[in-house]
């Protein structure tokens, strides 16, 4: 379920949700590295910034989840999404897939919004993965049969370590990551059923 076997095209054409948020991540990135391109015009703009929310950019509440404050954020980032977006995009479907993750980022910034300063600055796809984790979560509880007990097993102790992370590591958006896991456990109980159907 979490180990990829696929060629390069293969992973294209199996997953392309997360193959363009992927693509996006690293556009966004070395747009902000290179010299020739206005990377600090991107960061002014697109980063989160709760006082510039408050006054009215609500597109840095959508726009931070695809953004990276540096390249092990955004390999990071990136590499979690290779290896639990695939599956949950062929469970649920590209477009319930999109909706998860764009809510659980979106929630993840609304919190960081509510909680943290005005002065506060954010970016990265981390609310949005912990999204994916939580939409797991809720599936190994009302839908047994979608994920294996072992799978089960491997999603809870990531989620519960990445979790203790979340608190243990410098420079992290505590806020976002559990209003993140938190929208996408709820988004997995509504999605989910329990009669044995996926919704569609």
């Amino acid at each position: 379920m979490f180990t990829r076997t696929e060629s390069f095209k293969e992973f294209l054409r199996f997953y392309p949700i997360v193959s363009i948020i992927i693509t996006i991540h690293i556009v966004l990135y070395f747009i902000s590295v290179l010299p020739f391109f206005p990377n600090l015009w991107l960061y002014e703009n697109f980063a989160g910034v709760n006082l510039y929310i408050v006054e009215g950019q609500y597109w840095r509440l959508i726009t931070p989840i695809f953004m990276h404050s540096d390249f092990p954020h955004m390999l990071f980032n990136s590499f979690s999404l290779v290896l639990f977006g695939p599956a949950l995009e062929q469970m649920i479907g590209k477009w319930k897939f999109i909706f998860v993750y764009l809510i659980s980022g979106i929630a993840a910034n609304v919190a960081t919004l509510v909680l943290e300063p005005l002065t506060y600055i954010h970016v990265g796809s981390s609310g949005a993965i912990f999204g994916l984790f939580g939409f797991y979560a809720a599936a190994t509880m009302i839908r047994k049969d979608l994920i294996s007990k072992g799978n089960s097993q491997i999603i809870l102790t990531i989620m519960i370590i990445g979790v203790i992370m979340t608190f243990l590591q410098p420079n992290i958006n505590v806020t976002a990551h559990l209003f993140g896991l938190l929208a996408g456990f709820l988004l997995g109980l509504a999605l989910l059923s329990k009669k044995g159907k996926l919704l569609k």
